[in-house]
């Protein structure tokens, strides 16, 4: 839950906090005002006993923390008693708190106690939150969260995801509470803040829910005038040069020919490029043996890239010469931008005010670089350039995308493009991502994220693309110390990563927890598409694997098929004796290629019967893992449903595990990470699918 006494703007009193929701139509205590003790009697008199007090500060965050709460207060003579008494402690606990006053309110009756509250974020703007209430909702954090605009739909599925659902529907017997009652207030709550644009933030703990009715007990609202909502639309922004993802010529101003400078190592990386290639350096005549340019200008053409590596301040004038004589795209990797402060701020600004000015769109700045290996481009000072695959990496750290590169995390399923974002000052996140998807050699994109720009715009944008274009992201900055980290790389600031876990369901994008985990799951969308149900089949010869698999498959939502008579009757024709008979189906230690091959082709001719197909394999003696994954390749091919190689071994497996990624079938080391990418991408494609259905629905 977000601290709102650490955001900008003032906190107005609870009382005002109730007049704003009783102007919305929203059930608060009756209550009044006081400053003195005659004033808390006659506030008591309209309330009537039982009552609560609380004290009204500024200052004080958690009222009960300084005994600033007094609840149960049975009749005028134990109000004057409490009232003095509260006033006391408080300023005995906290004398510099500036106290306004003392809040006299009728005492609710006992209830389920919920949480409401509502908050700005810097990329996704206005968020609607909900969950458990009362003193340990911190600890707790029983809490979702939905990204405005509201629908019903959203309302009530964020209730449901909460363990408080549990209770609100009827625990063990009880009755259930007024759901309706409740999606009334949160709908109102929402309309509530979203009309008002000076409310930057609300916390209403409790909400007391009751079979007959919900009424927000407690409430605290953060006023700003002077802080506007961060702007959800802006300007299309692509870079429409048809040469974007394949270039035939590229120039790199500040080449070098001195080894360590940034301009060498990526002018060396570039002499494999296939297409034309020019050096821009006005101090050498030729660099690495290839004939060098004073400028942009004095070209023999126009190159459809140009690279940048030359000192931050030297930015402008190369850019503003590039523009002159006509270049559409430029991978700023100079640093010294607004990661470096003030003056760099005022840097970034100049140099996307001279892009926009000829139509030219670039990369960066302070980035890495661009590399897509089909073509053999490297346009980065990075080490290594992985193979050529159908996965796409955008990622904000050009460091993490050299030590994936290094490592060889992508070499299973090869890579359609790399890119290094940088500062984004001008292309972003979702700008290259339609690039991918116009791009015939992508079919998924992995996402490192640290920061989006306009998350909202984010958003709708993915939900356009994402059936054709599969996405898997890691977002960074989960942890504190994280967060802090993001803040000073690439100048991001890094958001709450509960919301940007929200907009990755909402958008059907997958999370992933790890580098490892994303590529995986990237690579089975890349190859298999997104699944088209959840029946699956598993087929092995390790007994452990079919047990194991069948725990699996419970823990990530997939149904393991049961098998009909027939498909039971055709196995048993050519399986031995003490075979399972059942899915997974465990075909025995000692089965050999020619028994996978025979079920297998069973399954094609059962296909309607099931959605997901897992091969699964151990390196024993009776098994060659070349003629197995040649297998297993022409069984993908003939169906359209997902199939996931399970190969699980060492170098004995080897071999055959080449055989898959060189045909583009996903393999999983181990058997859960199998399950688990199946059951992410099975989440989202549900995901996918309910926001389709809600707009046919409209």
């Amino acid at each position: 839950m977000q601290n709102i006494c650490n955001m900008p703007g003032r906190i107005i009193s609870e009382a005002e906090g109730y007049e704003i929701l009783k102007d919305a139509g929203i059930n608060v205590p009756k209550f009044g005002f006081a400053k003195s003790e005659d004033e808390a009697v006659r506030a008591a008199g309209y309330t009537g006993y039982p009552i609560v007090i609380k004290i009204s500060s500024p200052d004080i965050s958690h009222k009960s923390d300084v005994g600033g709460v007094v609840t149960g207060i049975p009749d005028q003579e134990s109000l004057i008693r409490e009232y003095n008494s509260l006033l006391s402690r408080v300023s005995e606990k906290m004398p510099d708190a500036q106290v306004t006053g003392v809040l006299i309110a009728e005492q609710v009756s006992p209830g389920t106690e919920l949480f409401a509250g509502g908050t700005i974020d810097p990329s996704f703007g206005r968020v609607l939150s909900f969950g458990t209430g009362g003193t340990l909702v911190e600890l707790w954090k029983d809490i979702s969260f939905r990204l405005f605009p509201l629908t019903p739909e959203k309302i009530s599925g964020m209730i449901d995801e909460t363990r408080a659902s549990s209770v609100i529907g009827g625990f063990r017997g009880a009755p259930p509470l007024d759901r309706e009652a409740l999606l009334d207030m949160l709908g109102k709550l929402g309309d509530l803040f979203e009309k008002r644009d000076d409310i930057v933030s609300f916390d209403i703990n409790p909400l007391i829910l009751t079979e007959s009715g919900v009424v927000a007990v407690d409430a605290r609202f953060i006023i700003d005038d002077d802080v506007p909502e961060p702007k959800v639309e802006m300007p299309e922004k692509f870079c429409t040069s048809e040469a974007f993802l394949s270039p035939k010529s590229i120039a790199v101003a500040g080449a070098s020919a001195t080894p360590g400078k940034i301009g060498y190592f990526v002018f060396q990386n570039l002499l494999e490029f296939e297409g034309r290639l020019y050096p821009v350096n006005p101090k050498r005549s030729e660099i690495l043996g290839v004939k060098a340019y004073d400028s942009v200008s004095e070209l023999p053409e126009v190159p459809d890239w140009l690279v940048i590596c030359v000192p931050a301040k030297a930015v402008p004038a190369v850019l503003e010469d590039a523009g002159k004589s006509g270049v559409r795209f430029a991978v700023i990797i100079s640093a010294g931008f607004r990661e470096s402060g003030e003056e760099g701020r005022l840097l970034e600004e100049e140099i996307l005010n001279i892009a926009r000015k000829y139509d030219l769109c670039f990369a960066g700045p302070n980035c890495l670089g661009i590399m897509i290996p089909g073509l053999r481009l490297n346009a980065t000072f990075g080490p290594k350039l992985p193979q050529p695959g159908p996965v796409a990496f955008l990622s904000q750290s050009g460091a993490i995308i050299s030590a994936i590169t290094d490592s060889g995390l992508v070499a299973d399923t090869g890579v359609s493009a790399v890119i290094s974002l940088g500062n984004q000052a001008d292309l972003k996140f979702i700008d290259y991502m339609r690039a991918m998807e116009r791009d015939p050699q992508t079919k998924a994109v992995v996402l490192y994220i640290e920061e989006l720009k306009n998350g909202r715009k984010f958003v709708e944008s993915v939900k356009k693309i994402i059936k054709r274009l599969p996405v898997v992201a890691i977002k960074a900055g989960r942890s504190k110390k994280g967060k802090i980290a993001a803040r000073s790389h690439t100048g991001s600031l890094a958001g709450s990563w509960e919301i940007y876990h929200e907009a990755f369901r909402e958008s059907g994008i997958i999370p992933a927890m790890s580098l490892t985990e994303a590529f995986e799951t990237g690579g089975l969308l890349a190859s298999e598409g997104w699944p088209k149900g959840n029946r699956a089949v598993v087929v092995s010869s390790a007994g452990g694997f079919a047990v194991l698999s069948a725990d699996y498959a419970e823990d990530y939502g997939i149904c393991l098929i049961d098998l009909d008579d027939d498909m039971k009757e055709e196995l048993d024709s050519f399986m031995p004796s003490g075979w399972s008979m059942k899915n997974p189906i465990d075909m025995i230690g000692d089965a050999g290629v020619e028994r996978y091959a025979k079920t297998l082709d069973m399954l094609i001719r059962y296909q309607d019967r099931w959605d997901i197909a897992y091969v699964a394999a151990a390196p024993v003696t009776s098994i060659d893992p070349v003629r197995l994954a040649k297998e297993t390749v022409v069984f993908s091919r003939q169906t359209d449903k997902m199939v996931v190689g399970c190969l699980i071994g060492g170098e004995g497996m080897a071999p055959g595990v080449k055989v898959l990624n060189d045909n583009h079938i996903p393999n999983f080391s181990e058997l859960e990470s199998a399950f688990r990418a199946t059951g992410l991408a099975l989440r989202a494609a549900e995901e996918i699918m309910s926001f389709e259905n809600a707009g046919e629905t409209k």
